[in-house]
């Protein structure tokens, strides 16, 4: 019997098991934010960026910095119709509006043009999520910012490993945040992290992070405002740690799985994620999008993987599809990427007879075994 294929899990090797058993063993007491700090100081150094806070989740590191710019009741954001709802749902939260606007039909990202019709006076940010670890037109994007005085955070929560012409994606924006969920190409199991190179923002995040207690006040429990709880834990961070030290690695196998797939479905009437000159595509989760000419059942290719004990994952709903957004107005090309669309399995230790196998069935589901 063939064995099973998992659409994603992580690489936990030897060095994350030993600083795991550290913090478990040790980091109490004085120790008890080690990990934490030294998991913000590498992935700073890595991202290029002043600043990071870790948190229990990348849902959180958007909550606390679309907080700390002051979104509130009454304002909007705009983001892609295409997401996943922890997206969308900080601006909720804060009482905001998010605004649906269309994707490209290459990068399955934001729709710069359409982000501009959607401005209006009470827009207050611009969220760019990178989807699958594809890249915003981040150029267009923060143009749009500029001239229009509105900031442009960066969701970059599946695209570690990405890069927009020489700078990685989450360090561009006002803001970046980035998800270490089990299923990333690095994990702390759940967790998040909150990164900019402004200042002022860090502060206010900083102390809103923190329960409303601001650094360097003398008195001890003393908030000086209602924050949030979203801190990584010091086992959390030690994981993460010895999964920065192997990021180049888990980003490598992450790229060579997608060009195995990219060989081995080459001649479909498909697309995949695509990486645009001047940029690097991390692919965290190889996409299929069937071409609109072609007949296709996605239902059929995910019983089928099933049968042959290969795990499938189906494309983002469209926001504007799901029964909290039912007053916003449906993309059209949102609306059309998710029926021709799915995630193939990736994982690091995915070996080249598995995505052939994978491959074949896909054939198959299109005529071309």
């Amino acid at each position: 019997m063939s064995k099973r294929i998992h659409y994603t899990r992580p690489s936990i090797t030897a060095l994350e098991v030993s600083y795991a058993t550290d913090a478990a063993a040790n980091g109490w007491g004085d120790r008890c934010y080690e990990y934490i700090q030294r998991f913000e100081r590498q992935f700073r150094e890595y991202l290029g960026v002043g600043h990071a806070i870790a948190t229990s989740s990348g849902t959180g590191a958007l909550h606390i910095g679309m907080a700390g710019l002051g979104i509130g009741a009454g304002d909007e954001v705009i983001l892609a119709d295409v997401s996943w709802i922890a997206s969308a749902a900080p601006i909720i939260h804060l009482g905001a509006k998010p605004v649906l606007v269309d994707v490209l039909e290459d990068s399955w990202c934001l729709d710069p043009a359409k982000v501009e019709a959607a401005i209006t006076p009470r827009t207050r940010a611009i969220l760019a999520v990178h989807l699958y670890g594809n890249l915003c037109e981040l150029d267009a994007l923060l143009d749009i910012g500029r001239r229009h005085g509105i900031p442009v955070i960066e969701d970059a929560a599946e695209a570690i490993g990405s890069t927009w012409h020489g700078r990685r994606a989450g360090s561009l924006g006002v803001f970046g945040a980035f998800s270490f969920h089990g299923t990333k190409t690095i994990t702390t199991g759940e967790g998040g992290i909150f990164v900019t190179n402004d200042d002022a923002l860090h502060e206010r995040v900083l102390t809103l992070s923190n329960h409303g207690r601001a650094r360097g006040e003398t008195r001890q429990f003393w908030p000086e405002c209602v924050g949030f709880k979203y801190k990584m834990s010091n086992l959390q961070a030690a994981i993460g740690c010895a999964q920065l030290e192997r990021i180049d690695e888990l980003v490598a196998r992450k790229r060579h799985v997608f060009e195995r797939y990219r060989s081995a479905l080459a001649g479909l009437p498909l697309a995949m994620n695509p990486e645009p000159p001047g940029t690097t595509n991390g692919y965290w989760m190889p996409t299929i999008v069937v071409d609109r000419s072609v007949s296709f059942d996605r239902e059929a290719l995910l019983a089928a993987f099933k049968a042959n004990d290969i795990d499938g994952r189906v494309f983002f709903w469209p926001l504007s599809s799901l029964p909290a957004f039912r007053d916003a107005t449906p993309q059209p090309v949102s609306h059309s990427l998710a029926p021709r669309a799915l995630n193939l399995p990736s994982y690091h230790d995915l070996e080249d007879e598995d995505v052939t196998r994978v491959a074949t069935i896909v054939r198959e589901a299109l005529g071309r075994s």
